[in-house]
């Protein structure tokens, strides 16, 4: 909390984030929506260590540990928008409920994938879930982060914390300019259970439906609110077992066998 550094920084790319603005653009025959948090990920992403150096390890670590503070804020925010839209939100409940069902796609998506791309038990953890914190300390417990397995899921975590605001908040511009789901049906599919990835989501769906801007808010925070309630438990009792189930297949059609437990 002492390091002014990082302050300053992110005042300083808050600042300019907004002053460019939201920007649309026609694709199609559909709007593609940029938002200010776009523009403040790839600066932040510019000034690291890796490129111009501009902060280093320690102030990446001192700000990895704002970002839980960050997100509470953000939380509030959001549970100010549920509360008025509870009746409504309620009304959809069984639409809410079935689609964490849909989390489940990344297994079905990813496995095969992962393991035709050569990737062994990893595959597990990379491919078991949507990869954010919950779903690491699952891997965590279950396997050890130290495995195959914690080594997908870390890995498939720290690519979400880079690039998975900036997906989603594409995604979500692509998907309502393309697909035929309903704005609310997409702010639903947005609360993955990742307070962040939603924001970009649902931000790119209100710049482009501002009538709605409010429902589709409480429908995504209501969503995130789901799936970090029943995610771990869809996680450990239907994820992970079908999981290793579809490794398995997948190991014996790309190698003619059986999986051999692995020894550390």
């Amino acid at each position: 909390m002492k390091n002014w550094k990082i302050h300053g920084i992110a005042l300083i790319l808050v600042i300019i984030a907004e002053l460019i603005g939201i920007i649309k653009f026609k694709v199609g025959p559909g709007t593609i929506v940029l938002l200010p948090m776009l523009y403040a990920l790839i600066f932040g992403i510019l000034l690291s260590p890796k490129f111009l150096k501009v902060v280093n390890m320690k102030d990446m670590t001192d700000a990895n540990s704002l970002i839980t503070v960050t997100l509470l804020l953000l939380m509030a925010r959001y549970g100010t928008l549920i509360g008025p839209s509870l009746p409504k939100i309620i009304q959809s409940g069984p639409a809410l409920i079935l689609q964490e069902l849909g989390n489940l796609g990344t297994l079905l998506l990813g496995i095969p994938i992962a393991v035709l791309l050569g990737l062994k038990r990893e595959a597990i953890g990379a491919a078991h879930s949507v990869a954010r914190e919950p779903n690491v300390a699952l891997i965590g417990d279950v396997y050890g982060l130290d495995s195959a397995e914690g080594q997908g899921v870390m890995g498939v975590y720290i690519c979400g914390t880079v690039f998975g605001t900036i997906f989603f908040g594409l995604l979500a511009s692509f998907a309502a300019a393309y697909l035929p789901f309903h704005p609310y049906a997409l702010a639903m599919a947005a609360g993955v259970g990742s307070a962040s990835m939603m924001t970009a989501a649902v931000g790119s769906l209100s710049a482009m439906y501002p009538d709605m801007a409010n429902m589709l808010q409480a429908y995504g925070a209501a969503s995130n609110m789901l799936s970090g309630l029943d995610g771990l438990y869809m996680s450990l009792w239907i994820a992970l077992p079908a999981s290793e189930w579809l490794y398995k297949k997948m190991h014996m059609i790309k190698y003619g066998q059986a999986p051999q437990k692995e020894v550390e």
